[in-house]
């Protein structure tokens, strides 16, 4: 039988009435598995490649010919926003069939949680914070819930891979089997998996099925791909020079102001009559861009087409952003940070601006594949903007290290497919101390063999060893934050639940301590350190005063005003892997111009592998600057820098001379020495032959507190977590071995 005639009737049905004329080779390959074998699945396909539909279409035939007597398939996603976008989908296509769809997170309202208490059916839609507070909160209720739960569906896959909040959403998953005692297949959804078998390990650990992850061919992918280069002030890279072949020119800016940022003026000038997202890295530049591109719009009175929506700004004003993106004849280009980077409807999009390269491959392709749909290649222009250099400026500020990182990024993928793995071999003490509180919150008094039975033998902590928890547990204790009963149990400590009797315990990623801003009675969103009153802020693309501070309650209340001032809201870390920074070295030694460059980007290229060629770079990775001062140029990633530095300062120092160290990360580092270059290496090789413990690389009574509940932890495990799972020693030996190549 053909897989639409497997299809319940109702999914038939709505296929029909929306003209479909065949199924993609993705969603037949996803019914044979799921009608077909017990096996997990991961599907990885490009962005409306319908992924949804081939995962849940199989699913829901499976729940309406076989009802379940609890919640049947549980829907996992990163962000509020996409589970709203997708509850709106699921509901349309469950219309004609009698399977409830639920979504569960902190602004669903408590009267449709109740209901879903009350009769528990259907499809759950939730993220893994409110998984969480449903095991502590709800723990009783687990069974009758999930008892008979089927299908785990993980959407955005990719985005749990490399940090702690993965590690927490298999947590959670484990543990729920356990409570319910089922044993529910697994669906991981991603547009952007590089190592696809890795991946599949990942998504199936301590799942009890084996992971299939279909070959199906991909849909050839149209891009339209543009980079550009600004200076914020002066004559541009491409003023004067000769126009390379590849490259085409846009048109010169003539709507914006006089004077105008001429990046954000290029932006501005070619966003005018259509439907754009802007992506800027951080929630500071965000706010930035909006207020200048809003000024734009003022100073050339124009109505402002300009929306902003991250994670800072109130539930209000990201719904409303979202709403107005959906429309179809709005014309409105939004500012936005990797919150708009999912896979949220935001209706047809005409194109996507990138403000400086992102810090992965994995964020580029997100971001690039908002746009693209309804069979319109995907549009991306990259926006690259740098202060001039001062005339004295020495090598390493003259490079472009934005430039060279988004070329790297759009190289790795087009030459090798090339996406972010994940990270394996960790130890997350953080999340380990996180799961043990939310366990003997959620079960309970329970004896130490019977905690390290739930919490030690979770999949994600198989590196962690049975002595290590000793230690933690035994720290815990001694702080107050697990107690000894007079039965031997243990229990929640007086100060273990000053941390966990609070709403933020439920997240594992770190937060700034935040404060609500309001304009009467409208909530505009969060900032961080509220500045004194009669100062000014920047929250939703516009600029208030303070009037009041609420310190109890944490509450800011403002006022609107004109001008243009930073926001702030916390500091944002970019976790860049080797391979970036290996493919920006190959980029300096290649003599191409590659096509999607645009004028200015061409000849800022072309002006920065001469500069480099001249220093004797990329091959050499120790450049002079004049007298005893050096630059090291290490090519890898940011933990390997990270291991690098630390190497360097701690155990080549004393022997280097090594002194007015400086480091920006993860390019370059730049010190004055008091030997040779030679003696450098030689120094260089013989302290890396040395048999030294990773934790070495750590100062003296330092404990770097690097995750959330590091604070917690005995400090013994702070640096260990630090010096075997953050800093890269493999990578940074490789990286070593490969800059003493170059000594005699």
């Amino acid at each position: 039988m053909d897989t639409f005639s497997r299809y319940a009737p109702f999914i038939q049905d709505y296929i029909y009435a929306r003209g479909w004329e065949t199924l993609r080779p993705l969603q037949t390959a996803a019914a044979d598995v799921i009608f077909n074998s017990s096996d997990n699945l991961l599907l990885s396909a490009s962005t409306a490649s319908g992924k949804t539909e081939a995962a849940f279409f199989p699913i829901l035939t499976d729940l309406a010919e076989n009802p379940a007597d609890s919640i049947a398939c549980l829907y996992i996603a990163p962000l509020k926003a996409l589970i709203n976008d997708q509850y709106d989908r699921l509901r349309d296509i469950c219309e004609e069939s009698d399977i409830p769809v639920w979504r569960y997170h902190g602004d669903v309202a408590a009267s449709q949680k109740r209901r879903m208490f009350k009769k528990p059916r259907g499809v759950l839609q939730i993220t893994p914070e409110s998984l969480e507070s449903l095991l502590i909160n709800k723990h009783a209720d687990i069974p009758r819930l999930f008892g008979d739960l089927r299908y785990v569906v993980i959407d955005e896959l990719h985005s749990f891979l490399r940090s702690d909040r993965g590690g927490q959403t298999f947590c959670l998953l484990e543990r729920l089997n356990r409570l319910a005692d089922v044993k529910p297949r697994r669906v991981g959804l991603s547009a952007t998996i590089g190592d696809p078998a890795a991946a599949g390990r990942f998504l199936g650990a301590g799942s009890g099925h084996r992971t299939k992850i279909p070959r199906v061919k991909s849909q050839s992918q149209r891009w339209r791909l543009s980079m550009e280069h600004f200076y914020k002030q002066g004559e541009q890279a491409g003023e004067g020079s000769a126009l390379p072949a590849q490259a085409v020119l846009a048109p010169a800016s003539d709507q914006a102001p006089d004077l105008a940022d001429p990046g954000l003026a290029y932006i501005f000038d070619h966003t005018r009559g259509k439907k754009c997202l802007v992506f800027t890295n951080s929630r500071e530049e965000c706010e930035a861009v909006c207020q200048v591109l809003r000024q734009y719009c003022e100073n050339r009175h124009e109505p402002d087409r300009f929306m902003i929506h991250h994670g800072n700004l109130s539930a209000a004003f990201r719904q409303g952003a979202e709403a107005v993106m959906k429309d179809e004849d709005a014309k409105i280009t939004t500012c936005a940070t990797a919150t708009l980077e999912l896979g949220i409807d935001v209706g047809q999009l005409e194109r996507a601006f990138q403000i400086e390269a992102p810090f992965t491959v994995s964020g580029f392709l997100q971001r690039m594949g908002r746009t693209g749909r309804r069979g319109n290649p995907a549009e991306m222009w990259f926006v690259m903007r740098e202060e001039q250099p001062e005339s004295r400026a020495m090598l390493p500020v003259l490079i472009p290290w934005s430039l060279l990182q988004g070329i790297a990024l759009v190289e790795l993928y087009l030459q090798e497919r090339w996406v972010e793995p994940p990270k394996e071999h960790q130890l997350p003490y953080s999340l380990l101390y996180h799961q043990t509180m939310s366990t003997l919150m959620a079960g309970g008094e329970m004896t130490p063999a019977q905690l390290a039975s739930r919490v030690l033998t979770l999949s994600y902590f198989r590196w962690v060893s049975q002595e290590d928890y000793k230690q933690l547990l035994r720290h815990l204790i001694k702080t107050d934050q697990i107690q000894t009963t007079e039965n031997g149990g243990l229990i929640v400590g007086l100060a273990g639940e000053r941390v966990t009797n609070n709403f933020k315990f439920y997240a594992v990623f770190q937060e700034n301590e935040e404060y609500s801003v309001h304009a009467e009675s409208e909530e505009l969103g969060t900032i961080v350190k509220p500045p004194p009153l009669g100062e000014k802020i920047a929250i939703a693309g516009h600029v208030w005063v303070v009037e009041e501070i609420d310190r109890r309650r944490r509450q800011v209340y403002v006022h609107q005003v004109k001008g243009r001032i930073p926001a702030y809201f916390g500091d944002v870390a970019g976790d860049i892997h080797p391979r970036i920074l290996q493919q920006m070295r190959q980029i300096l030694e290649e003599d191409r111009i590659y096509p999607y460059l645009m004028k200015n980007a061409a000849a800022r290229l072309n002006e920065t592998r001469s500069l480099a060629r001249a220093a004797g770079l990329p091959g050499r990775q120790l450049v002079n600057l004049g007298a005893n001062t050096y630059c090291l140029f290490p090519w890898t990633g940011s933990y390997a820098f990270l291991a690098l530095e630390r190497f360097l300062r701690l155990k080549c120092a004393p022997r280097l001379g090594l002194k007015n160290f400086d480091s920006v990360r993860p390019y370059y580092m730049q010190f004055t020495m008091d030997v040779s270059e030679q003696d450098f290496y030689q120094i260089l090789q013989e302290e890396a032959a040395k048999d030294f413990d990773p934790l070495d690389l750590l100062y003296p009574k330092e404990v770097p507190v690097f995750d959330k509940y590091d604070e917690y932890l005995p400090d013994d495990l702070v640096r260990k977590e630090f010096a075997y799972g953050v800093l890269d020693l493999a990578e940074m030996r490789r990286c070593v071995e490969e800059i003493t190549r170059q000594k005699g």
